[in-house]
């Protein structure tokens, strides 16, 4: 077997193409230490080695390393300088083909940070990715997987980037990898039998969302600081056959949310979970839906929805309690409450919503400015009812 390996100093953009172009296949090009001028692209099997030390330099406008090939190796590079094109996904590295390593390389100062098309089989770990200083709406994925499958993306540190999203890519592991400062810590969809586990994801919108991607596994993650309304720690939309185990959400809007069909399809198991800290701790949606068993929870508000058995044993119990007082008349009194508070908000446009029908109506304000009645933000829940109590 015939092994090539050539070490070459930095060089401008077009010799280290005609390098990568002159290396053959299954060979291994070792740059020197510097700055190397990009983009460039590789099309054929190869390792590109910069140990650690040599950094390639884009020109501000596309991807800074394209690879449209097999069994293409990536280590110790440094990436910068990518373009700012959403439609054109301006990349550090832009992986097609399958069975490539990606490992100990520098991004920065990338739109996107790793895009992986049709990409399958394929590892990458142990890179740090930033991305541009742009605000959150203009950023792109620090990841992105798309129709990719079985493959390994682990212990990578990414920084400033939107989402880690994985799109229509089954089964693939992401374990051990760090993200700040995103919208979503991670974004599943259409993307079933996931293995998402020891991953640290703090201050995003949300922390992990998954959409309609059944038979995950989550476990032992850690998400904190994801305080959008909309979202929270672990959010799952039509998601069914799914493991929540063992993971820990700190200070988030909603701790778990879970979203379920209107028909009953498969289970969401939750288990051995700490939600600590949070504004809500539990938010189900659904026709039934039973409290998940051994999860903690500190100074975090009950669960908005529960199963009907609960209910009427929580209502049970309330009779009970009320009976015992001594010195009470009879009046027939109910207990609702809300998941928000019934503030008055201008928003004038909420007049004539279709919508009506659905939310509890209460007296107008009066006020032309307002809504012809003050709405919840969600619909309210019976906690007690006590059809004869007596008060002194």
């Amino acid at each position: 077997m015939l092994l090539f390996a050539l070490v070459v100093p930095a060089a401008s953009a077009a010799s280290l193409q005609a390098l990568i172009d002159a290396t053959p296949a299954g060979g291994t090009l070792k740059l020197a230490a510097g700055s190397h001028v990009g983009p460039v692209s590789i099309a054929k099997p190869m390792t590109l080695d910069g140990g650690g030390r040599a950094g390639i330099v884009g020109s501000g406008r596309g991807t800074v390393l394209s690879v449209a090939a097999n069994g293409v190796t990536l280590r110790g590079l440094h990436l910068r300088g990518s373009g700012e094109s959403h439609d054109g996904v301006d990349a550090g590295i832009l992986l097609e083909g399958d069975d490539h390593r990606v490992e100990d390389n520098v991004i920065e100062d990338v739109l996107f940070g790793i895009h992986l098309k049709r990409v399958n089989r394929s590892r990458v770990a142990r890179n740090r990715v930033t991305g541009k200083p742009l605000d959150l709406g203009m950023r792109g994925d620090a990841i992105r997987l798309w129709y990719s499958q079985h493959n390994v993306i682990e212990a990578n540190r990414f920084r400033r980037g939107r989402d880690l999203t994985f799109a229509n890519s089954a089964d693939n592991r992401i374990a051990g990898n760090h993200f700040v400062d995103g919208r979503y810590g991670m974004h599943v969809i259409f993307s079933p039998r996931l293995l998402i586990e020891d991953n640290r994801l703090s201050d995003t919108g949300t922390g992990i969302i998954v959409l309609y991607s059944p038979d995950l596994v989550l476990r032992g993650n850690h998400v904190a600081h994801a305080l959008t309304g909309g979202g929270g720690g672990i959010v799952f939309k039509e998601s069914h056959d799914a493991l929540v185990e063992g993971n820990e959400v700190l200070h988030c809007s909603v701790g778990l949310r879970v979203d379920a069909p209107p028909d009953s399809v498969g289970k969401l198991t939750v288990r051995n979970n700490r939600f600590a800290h949070n504004i809500i701790g539990l938010f189900f949606t659904a026709r039934r839906a039973a409290m998940p068993s051994s999860t903690t929870a500190s100074r975090t508000t009950s669960p908005r929805s529960a199963s009907a058995r609960r209910r009427r044993q929580h209502q049970r119990l309330a009779r009970q309690s009320l009976g015992r007082l001594p010195g009470l008349r009879p009046r027939p009194r109910r207990h609702r409450r809300h998941a928000a508070r019934d503030l008055p908000v201008r928003r004038p446009h909420l007049d004539g919503n279709p919508d009506d029908h659905l939310l509890p109506q209460f007296a107008g304000a009066g006020n032309p400015g307002f809504p012809r009645a003050p709405r919840p933000l969600f619909l309210a829940a019976l906690v007690l009812r006590d059809p004869a109590p007596r008060m002194p």
